[in-house]
């Protein structure tokens, strides 16, 4: 795991996770019921800026000295969907309004990933047992070492092309990422297992196969080949910033990640509210920066906002990033944060790093006694 620092090596006890829960719980009810026109405003019109960026771009291609333009503005349209729009919409951020165009129940992304299975694996999933090691598959990927306690492999030594390769085809890999294709090459999940997935997948990549390769290009004529590098260069550049963004607010230095049984802490074996904001704060991290910085990130510029309250607007996060923040200095919890390039940085050394066998390997339970989590 990674190394705690000395504000995280500080014991809380039950009452005081106790009662960190509950003035985060309280912070969540005053912003519900505070929600109202302005955010409805706010994301109807990020819908109408990324929709006329999209008519914009689309219509730029007929004019091939207008290729950058027309492929500038189709990016910011795609990462405005899939990040403000899709990701947030999807997270029932905006269900209070009662808008079907922006309900969860039946939105559906400009991704390759079907919407449905990205609400189990990344709604359910990742959000319910975020960092926890053997229960969060957004470790990693089930394609990266990203942390020490994952078993090394000579197959890791590939981490940094890997990540490449992620990166570049990051809606790809987040639409295989239920099929859970190294429990397959293990032999612990059988191909029969996938069949259920494989339908969805395949209409939604038919689908977006169909939008952008064929029907947009061909919509332009001789244009064609211009039009059809401009919507995979768009695709490439979302998939780059995504990547980014993501794995900085999850990957970087001061990240940390749990075990299982460290998040037992209840009475009944199971993990109590205030120590599941606990492990949401510490094992996140934030990314400084301007205003349209957290708009084109989705605001998962304020990952630890995000996994604390993942079904508020996000436009909300920079206004309770503060409290947040004083509340846990208070409780003396690490808030993680830092420029972009800073946190590129820490991400690519721990991908590399992670590549190479351990130095050293930690005795059986000094994790634990090193950052105890409760008295």
């Amino acid at each position: 795991m990674t190394t705690p620092t000395t504000t995280q090596d500080q014991k809380l006890t039950p009452d005081q996770l106790e009662a960190f829960g509950a003035e985060m719980d309280a912070l969540r009810q005053r912003v519900l019921a505070d929600l109202g026109d302005a955010d409805a405003d706010y994301i109807r019109t990020v819908v109408k800026r990324q929709q006329q960026l999209e008519v914009l771009g689309r219509a730029l291609f007929y004019l091939p000295p207008a290729w950058p333009l027309a492929v500038a503005a189709l990016s910011l349209s795609k990462i405005l969907e899939n990040m403000e729009i899709g990701h947030n919409v999807m997270h029932g951020q905006y269900d209070w309004m009662g808008d079907p165009h922006l309900s969860s129940r039946v939105y559906e992304w400009d991704n390759v990933c079907p919407s449905e299975q990205w609400k189990y694996s990344h709604n359910y999933i990742h959000h319910t047992f975020t960092n926890i090691l053997g229960k969060d598959r957004d470790i990693g990927y089930g394609i990266l070492r990203m942390d020490e306690d994952q078993e090394w492999h000579p197959y890791y030594l590939g981490n940094p092309v890997y990540a490449f390769l992620l990166m570049v085809f990051f809606e790809w890999g987040v639409a295989m990422h239920d099929l859970e294709v190294e429990n397959i090459v293990r032999g612990t999940r059988k191909m029969e297992d996938n069949k259920a997935l494989h339908a969805g997948i395949m209409r939604k990549v038919r689908r977006q196969a169909l939008k952008d390769y064929v029907l947009f290009p061909a919509l332009t004529g001789p244009l064609f080949p211009l039009t059809l590098a401009g919507n995979a260069t768009a695709n490439l550049v979302r998939n780059v910033w995504a990547f980014n963004i993501i794995f900085c607010g999850h990957f970087p230095a001061g990240a940390e990640t749990f075990s299982e049984a460290e998040c037992a802490d209840g009475s009944d074996g199971k993990e109590t509210r205030g120590h599941w904001y606990y492990r949401q704060v510490l094992g996140s991290a934030n990314i400084s920066g301007g205003r349209l910085f957290h708009v084109l990130s989705g605001n998962l510029s304020h990952q630890i906002e995000h996994h604390l309250f993942p079904d508020l607007p996000a436009r909300r996060y920079p206004q309770i990033a503060g409290e947040v923040r004083e509340i846990c200095e208070r409780y003396g919890i690490a808030y993680t944060t830092g420029p972009l390039r800073r946190q590129l940085g820490s991400v690519a050394r721990k991908i590399c790093r992670l590549a190479l066998p351990d130095r050293t390997s930690p005795q059986p339970g000094e994790r634990d006694a090193v950052r105890p989590l409760a008295a």
